[in-house]
C-alpha cells in the first residue's frame, strides 16, 4: 500500500498540561466514528494527557489512563458518539500481526481508536488516519513547551478543518 499523503497539517505550540488536555478536547470535536489517531512522542510527551482531553470531548465513560500493562481499554460512550479506544503499542513490537489480537480493524468502524507509539504498527488499517506528533526537549528540563504536529491523512482529512485546532 502506498503511504497516503497529508491533506492537512496543523502546527501547535503547548505550554501546559491543561493545554495539551484542552487541544484533545478541541480535537475530540473534529473526530467520528471510525477515525484512526496515532500518537508519537517520547516518554512524558503528553499523548496520555492529550488523549485524556478526548475523552473528555468525546464524552466517553471511565478515567483515561495509560493502557501500558493491559494494551487497550475501551471507554463506552455517556451519549450518542463513538467509544474511544485506546491503545498503547509501546510493548508490542510486532507490527500489524501482533496488533490483530486486539481486533482493532473490528473495533475502527464503530470507534475513534486511538493508538499511542502506533507508528509503524497500525497504518495498514486504514489510509485515512490522523497522526498526531509531540516534540518536547529531551534530558533534566522542567520544561513544559511542546511542539505538536497533526497531519490529516487520507480523503478523510481533507479540508477537515485541522487549522482550526491552532485558534
Amino acid at each position: 500500500m502506498e503511504a497516503a499523503a497529508p491533506h492537512s497539517t496543523a502546527e501547535l505550540t503547548v505550554t501546559s498540561p491543561e493545554q495539551m488536555r484542552d487541544l484533545g478536547r478541541r480535537l475530540a470535536k473534529l473526530l467520528r466514528a471510525g477515525d484512526l489517531v496515532l500518537l508519537s512522542g517520547e516518554l512524558g510527551a503528553g499523548k496520555t494527557t492529550l488523549t485524556r482531553g478526548l475523552g473528555e470531548g468525546l464524552q466517553v465513560r471511565g478515567a483515561v489512563t495509560s493502557p501500558t500493562f493491559v494494551i487497550a481499554r475501551v471507554h463506552p460512550s455517556l451519549g450518542d458518539g463513538p467509544p474511544l479506544v485506546h491503545v498503547d503499542a509501546y510493548r508490542l513490537s510486532g507490527g500489524l500481526d501482533e496488533m490483530e489480537d486486539l481486533d482493532l480493524d473490528v473495533s475502527l468502524p464503530e470507534s475513534v481508536v486511538v493508538v499511542e507509539w502506533g507508528e509503524g504498527k497500525v497504518e495498514e488499517l486504514t489510509e485515512d488516519r490522523l497522526h498526531v506528533v509531540i516534540h518536547r526537549a529531551v534530558g533534566d528540563t522542567t520544561d513544559e513547551v511542546r511542539h505538536v504536529t497533526v497531519q490529516g491523512m487520507g480523503a478523510r482529512w481533507a479540508g477537515a478543518g485541522l487549522g482550526a485546532l491552532s485558534a
